[in-house]
This record gives C-alpha cells, sequence and structure tokens, in this order.
C-alpha cells in the first residue's frame, strides 16, 4: 500500500523583512495547488546577516546567504529553503538541488533618492554627490557612467538602507526594484535604470527553492511552481558566472532575453574601477 503523502512542510527562511515575505510568496503559491498543506518557516540567520560592518566582497562569497539553511536542509530540520536566487552559489554541496526556480519578477535595479533630490536621476546629482550600494557589480558599472559620483558602501536590509538614506547618510542607494516591490515600496523608486547603464546579478529577480535531490514528493510538487523560461534565462546567466568562477567578488552583469525557446543572455566583466570592460552575448537554445 503507498503511502499517504506528506501534508506538512518545514521552510528555512533568512530572517528579513524581504526573505520572510518572499518565502510566503512561494509558501501561497503552494497552496494554490494544495490548500490542504500546513507550513511551517523556519528562521534563520546567515553569516550574511550576522556580518554588517564589514563590505560583502570583503568577507567571501561562498553561500554567504544560503550556507546555515542548507545545513538544516541536510540535517532534516527542513524540508525545503527559500532564497533570492542570486544569492545561491552555482555550485551547490552534494545532496542539495534547486527544485523550483519561480517566475521572474523585474531583475533590474533602480535608484532611491534622498527627498531634497525628489525628481532627479543619477545623471543629474551634484557632482560629488554620495550614491550608496554594496554590490561591486553595481558600482563599477555606475562608476563608469558617472564618474562624478562617490560611491560608499551600504549594509543591512532593506529598511535599514532606506533609513541610512533618510537620515543623510547618502545623496541615493541602488537597490533592486524586486525587493522594493515586494516590501510594497514602489513608491520609493526614483529611476530605474536601465541595463544600457548597469546590467543586473545573476539571477536577480527570481526566487529560488532549495530541497535535497533524493525527495522524489517534494519535487513532484515544487514543480508545479517552476516556471521555465525562467529558468532557462537564469541558467544561462548562471552559467556564464560559472564558466568565470565569479560571485560578489568580480563585478559581473547580466541582462537575458528569452523569446519563445531562445534564451540570449549578455554579460559584462568590468575592473573594479569601472575603466575596464568586457562584453558579449550568446543566443542558444533553452
Amino acid at each position: 500500500m503507498a503511502a499517504d503523502p506528506r501534508t506538512r512542510f518545514n521552510v528555512g527562511s533568512r530572517t528579513s523583512q524581504l526573505a520572510l515575505a518572499q518565502t510566503e510568496t512561494v509558501i501561497n503559491s503552494l497552496k494554490q495547488v494544495h490548500p490542504e498543506y500546513e507550513f511551517t518557516v523556519v528562521r534563520t540567520d546567515t553569516k550574511g546577516d550576522k556580518i554588517l560592518d564589514v563590505a560583502l566582497s570583503k568577507i567571501g562569497d561562498k553561500g554567504l546567504f544560503t550556507q546555515e539553511l542548507e545545513t538544516s536542509l541536510l540535517s532534516g530540520d527542513t524540508d525545503f529553503a527559500v532564497h533570492s536566487l542570486k544569492d545561491i552559489p552555482t555550485r551547490l554541496p552534494e545532496g542539495l538541488t534547486i527544485g523550483a526556480i519561480c517566475e521572474r519578477h523585474v531583475p533590474q535595479d533602480c535608484v532611491v533618492l534622498h527627498a531634497k533630490h525628489a525628481g532627479s536621476s543619477l545623471a543629474s546629482l551634484p557632482a560629488g554627490s554620495v550614491v550608496g550600494s554594496s554590490s561591486l557589480r553595481r558600482i563599477s558599472q555606475l562608476r563608469r557612467a558617472f564618474p562624478q559620483l562617490q560611491f560608499k558602501d551600504v549594509r543591512g536590509n532593506v529598511n535599514t538602507r532606506l533609513a541610512k538614506l533618510d537620515r543623510g547618510d547618502y545623496d541615493a542607494i541602488v537597490l533592486a526594484v524586486a525587493g522594493l516591490e515586494r516590501l510594497n515600496f514602489s513608491d520609493r523608486i526614483g529611476q530605474v535604470l536601465d541595463s544600457s547603464v548597469c546590467m543586473h546579478a545573476v539571477g536577480q529577480g527570481a526566487l529560488a527553492v532549495e530541497c535535497r535531490a533524493d525527495d522524489a514528493e517534494l519535487l513532484t510538487l515544487l514543480s508545479r511552481i517552476h516556471h521555465q523560461p525562467t529558468a532557462w534565462a537564469c541558467e544561462a546567466e548562471r552559467g556564464f558566472l560559472r564558466s568565470l568562477e565569479g560571485g560578489c567578488q568580480v563585478p559581473v552583469g547580466v541582462s537575458t532575453e528569452v523569446v519563445g525557446a531562445t534564451v540570449t543572455p549578455r554579460g559584462t566583466v568590468l575592473n573594479l574601477e569601472g575603466s575596464k570592460v568586457a562584453q558579449g552575448e550568446h543566443p542558444r537554445a533553452g
């Protein structure tokens, strides 16, 4: 006799407001498939959440926001974990897999301006204005496009970064559109950055569900929320990053177009100063 299907699942999540909102998004999608299933969120602080006084590029990028969640998966304490795909290293621990990649939100970056610069853009900010970002990718590209501006590291969750901006530590900060919109901060977006100015991070805007590779029952459930066009695009981007052995310590940006089953990833690699850049694209079948 076949065993009854599991109906209760423990879900790993980081503790930030954004991470919890993203986890709820995935859970709600699964509940649309199986309203009777129960999901318990298990909150975990990762190394990247705990170290807030050092630039991300100086900490090291191997599982900075995922390792503790993966340890919980491997021990069996949780059944699956929800991540921003951009945080997942391109090589997973043995025994784990990405069970689903959800439909991508807007992948671009955006500018949030201090109130005194309302209606401005990066191009119109006064020379010497201070722009905050924790990403070498963003800083290198924007330093190349706007050499008249100063760029300064900013750490913390979205609410913390907005608070630092509002108290005057920065003239503007750069964040992901997806994160702001998921937290209902769309009204704070002052400028969306075109890929010609700033290509986004690998996997940005997509949520990924990580689980044990041998959990066939769960993988079948997760397949119901998997979005194949998003997966094609993100797999192409992750392959590009993997080939470069890149991470948050290397300024790498991408922009990917999916038309039917044809995926066209475009990539850029810069030096830290933004003075040297290499770009290219490679159409491929999904």
